[in-house]
């Protein structure tokens, strides 16, 4: 039996946090940036540059506590001059704080669907406050370290449905699981292409190809593609009965680029027309 790609091989999510504290790093002079994952309402400290201690490595941080709590709680970011002297906060951590010598925090959610996945913190030991500048470097990690996460969880959640779908029913025959996979197919490569992060994106395309020998009653390996990526993005497109302006849209395209992808795509094939390019595809294994 076919299997559809295991949502448990999610790439761990800390390595997202690390490359956010990264780029914030690189884009302010911060001396301390770390950052936390929530699980089950409670923020975990897991990922740390520029510390000089353990102290916080793997701090649970609790909801309204401390000023990645106030962010927590609040869904919004929350700053401090001087966290030892600070009266906006909660003093739940000042032992391990003032061990790393830090004072002014600034502290971003990760905000994910209304919910907060993490927080981004950014830190000196200075009394100075960090500044506009600083804060809005930090929330811009902070939405495109969300955005990511969103994509995860799409992927993730797409993956279960069909796994679902699969065991209530089978795939071999189901013209309706058949027409699931092929859309689901398309939206995967659409996503892909939009994907910043390497892993994440390599992820998604295996998962892709993996959707594109199922269906139809297809059981052989595909053939090496003579198609780029691109190309097989439009015909996945095409393939659920996309113009070219809408297959623009779904790929972040102009119309232009889309119709040259097809018309290569065509030629590689030794085809005529859409149609029998998305025929061709299907029968070397491109497209599910």
């Amino acid at each position: 039996m076919n299997v559809v790609p295991d949502a448990s091989a999610r790439p761990d999510d800390g390595d997202a946090f690390r490359s956010a504290l990264r780029l914030t790093r690189r884009r302010i002079d911060l001396p301390v940036v770390f950052a936390g994952q929530v699980r089950d309402g409670v923020l975990r400290l897991s990922q740390f540059i520029g510390t000089r201690t353990a102290g916080m490595h793997g701090l649970d941080v609790f909801s309204g506590t401390g000023i990645g709590g106030r962010a927590l709680a609040t869904r919004r970011p929350a700053a401090v001059a001087d966290y030892r002297s600070a009266d906006s906060i909660t003093h739940d951590y000042d032992a391990v704080v003032t061990a790393e010598g830090i004072r002014a925090i600034t502290a971003v959610p990760v905000v994910v669907s209304g919910s907060v996945r993490g927080v981004l913190y950014g830190a000196s030991r200075g009394s100075t406050p960090l500044g506009d500048r600083a804060t809005d470097t930090m929330v811009d990690a902070s939405r495109r370290l969300a955005g990511e996460i969103a994509v995860r969880d799409e992927v993730d959640r797409r993956l279960r449905l069909l796994n679902v779908a699969e065991a209530d029913r089978g795939f071999a025959g189901d013209r309706v699981a058949t027409e699931e996979i092929r859309e689901v197919h398309a939206e995967l490569r659409a996503i892909a292409g939009s994907v910043e992060d390497d892993a994440l994106r390599d992820r998604i395309l295996t998962a892709s190809r993996r959707l594109a020998g199922l269906g139809a009653g297809q059981t052989r390996p595909a053939v090496p593609s003579p198609l780029s990526p691109r190309e097989i993005d439009v015909l996945a497109q095409v393939a659920l009965g996309c113009g070219n302006a809408e297959a623009a849209g779904r790929l972040s395209l102009r119309p232009e680029s889309v119709k040259a992808h097809l018309r290569n795509a065509m030629r590689k094939l030794g085809v005529h027309n859409r149609f029998e390019a998305v025929v061709a595809a299907r029968r070397r294994g491109l497209l599910p």
